[in-house]
């Protein structure tokens, strides 16, 4: 996941300053906030003599054609345009390059985005817009889900309340961008920040039931109707590479992975047909309590002797309420 500094969360040096030391800390990316000021064009193009760090652009604005001509003469890598500041339908000239983004409050629903599908990615504000050192709000956990599920194939970024540990949730999450403002500015230097924001011992205030993926959204099925071909298509329409086993109150029985399948079949090989559930369900799965710390959730990674992928989420009857995905964190860490 990229790091995007927002330049203007420093207000105490001058803006050459802050950008040599954030190209100096290879930082990835610039953030640079524009709430309906075409001045901003002017530190854009100093901008661009001072380094080549790519540029994060975010307007807010009613009358967004203003603002054309400038994006063509100063093109940036990434032009966000705020949702509930926009009275008429967007229609961005093509000559307008960089990847185009949606930024949205926490009250609005991802839905809009429909409207906007052309868009590369979509900008998630968790806190107040303007509100420098918010805290994170946990619904959007929940809104990042919903969009990678409707639409996998674009980007997700995030604005605001990005600390350590949200970072990391993020990352599981599949987030690809993060604009950090206070907190990256806020520590003993910007290096310090900007490493606490991609490590991975963290402190914890937010818990695995936060930001698990629910049962409702998880592939699962009830052993009192489980057979091979069912425990199969489980596994197969999920498109997650497993499926939970449960019993009729969703106690959690076992769990189903790609590997438990492949197992099956090495061990049956010559006589296929005779594989049942018994052979494919992995009936001791570790899994984790839903009021698991961040913290708590890698020191029970670590402690496992094989990778983890993914990981029940119980609660405190061992009731299966979700799963915890670590596709999306792998990928983001290649």
């Amino acid at each position: 996941m990229k790091i995007s500094a927002s330049i203007y969360s420093d207000k105490k040096r001058p803006l050459k300053e802050v950008i040599d030391d954030l190209v100096e800390h290879q930082i990835e990316v610039l953030h640079v906030d524009c709430n309906d000021d075409l001045a901003v064009f002017d530190d854009i193009r100093n901008i661009r003599k001072w380094c080549q760090t790519p540029i994060d652009l975010h307007i807010i604005t009613e009358n967004p054609e203003k603002y054309f001509d400038l994006l063509i003469q100063n093109p940036v890598e990434y032009i966000t345009f705020q949702y509930e500041n926009l009275k008429d339908p967007l229609q961005i000239p093509e000559r307008i390059t960089g990847k185009k983004g949606l930024a949205i409050t926490t009250p609005t629903d991802v839905r809009v985005f429909s409207d906007f599908e052309y868009m590369d990615f979509i900008l998630i504000m968790a806190t107040i817009p303007g509100q420098s050192g918010g805290s994170f709000d946990r619904i959007n956990f929940s809104k990042i889900r919903k969009f990678r599920s409707t639409y996998p194939r674009k980007s997700i970024h995030v604005d605001g309340g990005v600390n350590a540990e949200v970072s990391f949730i993020l990352r599981n999450m599949g987030v690809s961008l993060s604009v950090s403002g206070s907190y990256l500015f806020s520590g003993a230097s910007i290096g310090n920040s900007l490493m606490n924001l991609t490590q991975r011992e963290i402190d914890s205030t937010y818990c695995v039931g936060d930001f698990m993926t629910p049962l409702e959204e998880t592939p699962h099925i009830h052993i009192e109707n489980a057979t091979t071909k069912s425990i199969l298509e489980c596994v197969e329409n999920g498109n997650m590479g497993f499926a939970l086993i449960c019993n009729n109150h969703n106690e959690l029985f076992g769990l189903t992975s790609s590997a438990d399948i492949r197992k099956a079949l090495l061990n049956k090989i010559e006589n296929a047909s005779s594989i049942g559930p018994d052979d494919l369900i992995n009936k001791k799965p570790i899994s984790i309590s839903e009021k698991a710390t961040v913290m708590e959730l890698l020191q029970k990674i670590k402690s496992c002797a094989f990778p983890i992928m993914y990981l029940p989420v119980v609660d405190q009857s061992n009731n299966a309420v979700g799963i915890v995905n670590f596709v999306h964190l792998i990928k983001g860490e290649i």
